[in-house]
């Protein structure tokens, strides 16, 4: 999504069987779409009109569920809450069509390959229009924005708890991650520091850190105590000067709060990556392996 410009409850219904809340069919999409593997995958399901009481707009929501959920049905598991659902998964919703991040299959590959451990992830939707407005923590006084707050409360008041009565996740902060690109990076990283009891693990991808004159670089410093947050962060060196000097800064001021290269942050530069969705889909199994490594 391109927006690079100045301007458990066990007695709950389990999405694995039927009932009256069942609302998430694999794969519902118009009767004219042309269909694809996701439409008969056991594994996949969406949520066309997610409602919440603190933003204007619906949104879809889609959850891929790892191999592990349908053989070990005692199993738990982490969860990866991500922004621009509609980009991760299916090419017939993608802002450029059939350019994903390929999110299903990146994760299910390196989960057989013992890379990483099984993981749900969860694809949140964005509203269009509204989506600057959405995934920015602070009002610019010249593009407006700042609904970050109320988007956060919809996360983690109505979305996280109606996905952990429905699905068997690990709901603590440690089994618990956000990512997001561009915008979606900077929302990620505000969030996370506003809610480090909810999610431990951040996926921090050429964030929009020129947002309001970097004011996520004051949120930052003002997050006291420091939250025990592990984050990757990235950059490709073709999203221009600007912006890699920005994530330079970015990730200097994690470091002097006392994030740790290595250990709790990573920080990649990655040579002639640009600003699209096929950039970040080819380091996608990188934010995996940091984040959540197989134990």
């Amino acid at each position: 999504m391109e927006d690079w410009t100045d301007a458990p409850d066990e007695s709950d219904a389990d999405l694995t069987v039927d009932s009256e809340e069942q609302d998430m069919p694999p794969g519902d999409l118009q009767d004219d779409t042309p269909r694809n593997g996701l439409d008969d995958n056991p594994r996949y399901r969406f949520l066309p009109n997610f409602h919440s009481r603190f933003l204007t707009d619906d949104r879809a929501i889609s959850i891929y569920l790892p191999e592990a959920y349908l053989t070990q049905p005692r199993r738990r598991f982490p969860v990866f809450y991500l922004h621009d659902g509609q980009n991760l998964f299916d090419g017939r919703t993608s802002y450029v069509v059939n350019r994903t991040w390929h999110a299903g299959e990146t994760a299910d590959a390196l989960t057989r390959d013992g890379l990483i451990e099984p993981v749900i992830l969860v694809g949140i939707a964005n509203t269009g229009v509204r989506r600057m407005a959405e995934y920015t923590p602070t009002r610019d006084h010249r593009r407006g924005g700042g609904e970050g707050g109320r988007y956060g409360r919809l996360l983690t008041e109505e979305l996280k708890p109606f996905i952990d009565r429905r699905v068997r996740t690990l709901t603590d902060p440690a089994n618990t991650g956000l990512g997001g690109s561009s915008l979606g990076g900077l929302i990620t990283l505000a969030l996370g520091l506003h809610y480090p009891s909810t999610f431990g693990k951040l996926a921090v991808m050429s964030p929009s850190v020129w947002w309001d004159n970097r004011s996520l670089l004051a949120l930052v410093s003002e997050a006291k105590p420091r939250p025990a947050l592990k984050i990757w962060l990235d950059m490709g060196t073709g999203e221009g000067l600007r912006h890699l000097r920005d994530t330079d800064l970015l990730h200097r001021r994690l470091v002097l709060r006392g994030w740790k290269d290595g250990a709790d942050l990573q920080y990649l530069r990655v040579p002639g990556a640009v600003h699209d969705e096929d950039a970040w889909a080819a380091r996608f199994d990188q934010v995996l392996r940091f984040l959540f490594p197989a134990k």
